[in-house]
């Protein structure tokens, strides 16, 4: 089974493509969904992380406190990387076992920090969703509420974006017409079925 890993920068439509590749009967193995179950309450990250970090980023809900762990990561970058050394090897561990379990002609691996967490290795082709700057911050602001000086820096700690396109088998320009974007999904799924029978 060919094994897509779809990529990009924050607010640059990851969602909305896989939403696509669905549409069309694709298998999408989500990793930042893996996280969320491996951080909500009783998720299997949650001790480590606590252990870590301490019980103040753990919500009443006894679920990770994203906004508090944002923070704390971005003041010191070396619980960021701890942080990444609990929760990529479980991501990682899990979607390999998803893929296990996938039937099909094509999946996708939808990873936000592809590239960066050197997942690139569990895939045969990248597909970068890419989009102007400006653009993905209003995105982000419409959906999240966060200030532009957080989005920024959440950017700030992502490869920069000549450096995820350079790395990439496809792209695809998501630019708000989304006719345009299900055209280029489209082309690309059909891609995707040849390649699978080669």
């Amino acid at each position: 089974m060919l094994i897509v890993g779809l990529t990009g920068g924050i607010g640059s439509g990851k969602s909305t493509v896989s939403r696509m590749f669905v549409a069309h009967g694709i298998p999408v193995i989500d990793a930042d969904v893996i996280s969320h179950n491996l951080t909500g309450p009783g998720g299997a990250a949650l001790d480590r992380i606590r252990a870590i970090f301490g019980d103040e980023v753990i919500t009443d809900e006894g679920a990770l406190n994203r906004a508090v762990v944002r923070e704390r990561v971005f003041e010191r970058p070396e619980l960021r990387r701890k942080l990444e050394g609990i929760l990529h090897p479980l991501v990682r561990r899990e979607m390999l076992r998803k893929v296990s379990a996938t039937k099909g002609a094509y999946c996708i691996l939808a990873v936000p920090l592809l590239i960066e967490s050197n997942m690139t290795d569990l895939v045969d082709r990248i597909l970068v969703v890419d989009a102007d700057v400006s653009a993905r911050i209003q995105r982000i602001k419409g959906r999240s509420g966060l200030d532009e000086t957080t989005i920024r820096r959440i950017m700030s700690a992502q490869i920069d974006d000549a450096t995820r396109r350079a790395r990439a088998d496809d792209i695809i320009r998501n630019d708000d017409d989304l006719e345009q974007l299900q055209t280029e999904v489209a082309a690309l799924h059909r891609r995707y079925l040849e390649l699978a029978r080669t």
